[in-house]
């Protein structure tokens, strides 16, 4: 069946030479960074990208790429491809259907399937349906491809595990030569575990409103701001939850707890700053997270399984984010970056009170320092080296982590974009 998939895509992309124009696609959601206003090059087009990959990790490090360490003494290094996606449109009228494929050496499998129907009149309103990037913050819907680090920050990892989500969006954005065009709001409906299969009868709804505007008399300054909401819910599979009170864990016990929802809330913040001066373009994001999340006992991330859930609950507090800086350096190909990010996964506890009260690994945070720099080799090629500084909360309470981890990485990515 593999065989019989890449066949057909190559055969596809064959045809597609002949009889369409190709155009460059920066696979961010339909949302954002796509201008409705841009030139048509026919109804159907592909698009894509490949990241070949190598890194290099401490003995504690989860590389991206590969197996896991087989000596738990020794630093160790993989290769593989950590992106390989085939992303194909096709538009007429006010109808678009995306269709999205990541093929690696683990197989292939499914990253966007939607449909987005646009009113035509303003222009301002549209449905989006079916697998796509969940409306929250910027940094999920902001692509792969043209992302500076390697990876999205952790927060968002253990959160939004696979960035996509099934369900139903409405997007109004405001009208061209309005007050309100600077303006985007989004909301909808999801299933609330990822990609996987729809597992209850319980939606949880995704909002944010957004705003851009482009100062172009001061130094070519544009700024964006947004303020996100996640309300939702996770089936609780046992009669015991737990939550913090006093720096502990207090259990709830009942039988009717069973088949109850736990309440899942985020409210996040972001902020995009780009300006140009003489030594080239900088570029400033950053945003800051916080709520509620159910989680197990051993794990803080977020449904992502086609079964429910068989654990106790444990509802925790948490806060994270990130600030990441990039300098695109003028009249030469190469982008420095620098970026922070964090993750607190229980603001109730920290340090070593973490292993009193029924509290354990999963209610430790975890911080990150990374840097590198991106090489344009050509429009579409670009070379990408990177290493993150992982520090890790500790606690005499717990041996394992007594001490700060040897989990430090280095990656080295050649990305071809078409």
């Amino acid at each position: 069946m593999t065989r019989r998939i890449v066949t057909l895509l190559i055969a596809l992309c064959c045809a597609l030479n002949l009889h369409a124009a190709i155009v460059t696609d920066d696979d961010r959601s339909s949302e954002r960074g796509e201008d409705k206003k841009e030139e048509k090059h026919g109804d159907f087009k592909v698009s894509g990208y490949i990241q070949a990959q190598y890194q290099w990790g401490q003995p504690d490090a989860t590389l991206r790429v590969g197996t896991g360490n087989d000596n738990p003494e020794l630093p160790y290094n993989r290769i593989g491809i950590r992106r390989g996606r085939v992303k194909m449109t096709y538009e007429k009228g006010i109808a678009t259907g995306v269709f999205q494929l990541d093929i690696t050496e683990k197989g292939i499998g499914v990253k966007d399937a939607y449909a987005r129907i646009e009113e035509p009149w303003l222009e301002s309103f549209a449905v989006t349906a079916g697998i796509f990037n969940r409306p929250f913050g910027y940094e999920i819907a902001y692509s792969s491809s043209k992302r500076e680090s390697p990876e999205r920050s952790f927060i968002f990892q253990t959160l939004f595990p696979e960035e996509r989500d099934l369900g139903a969006m409405l997007s109004v954005e405001g009208p061209d030569d309005t007050v309100w065009e600077f303006f985007q709001i989004q909301g909808g409906l999801f299933a609330g575990n990822g990609i996987k299969r729809e597992t209850d009868n319980r939606r949880d709804f995704i909002g944010q409103l957004m705003l851009e505007h482009e100062f172009e008399d001061f130094a070519d300054l544009e700024i964006g701001l947004g303020a996100s909401y996640y309300y939702g819910s996770v089936y609780q599979g046992t009669p015991t939850v737990y939550t913090m009170h006093d720096g502990a864990f207090v259990a709830d016990i009942a039988e009717s707890n069973v088949g109850r929802y736990a309440k899942r809330e985020y409210i996040g913040f972001n902020a995009q700053l780009e300006f140009e001066t003489v030594l080239g373009e900088t570029e400033i994001h950053a945003e800051y997270i916080f709520g509620q999340q159910p989680g197990s006992l051993t794990s803080t991330e977020s449904p992502n399984a086609s079964s429910l859930p068989a654990h106790d609950t444990y509802i925790r507090p948490f806060r994270g984010g990130y600030v990441m800086l990039t300098h695109e350096i003028e009249n030469f190909p190469v982008t420095l970056v620098a970026k922070y990010d964090w993750y607190d996964p229980n603001t109730a506890v920290s340090g070593n009170r973490v292993g009193l009260g029924g509290t354990g690994i999963a209610d430790l945070g975890r911080q990150a320092i990374g840097f590198g720099a991106l090489w344009h080799i050509t429009e579409a090629l670009k070379l990408t080296a990177y290493y993150d500084i992982v520090r890790n909360e500790c606690t005499d309470r717990i041996a394992a982590m007594s001490h700060d981890l040897k989990d430090n990485m280095f990656t080295l990515r050649l990305q071809y974009k078409f």
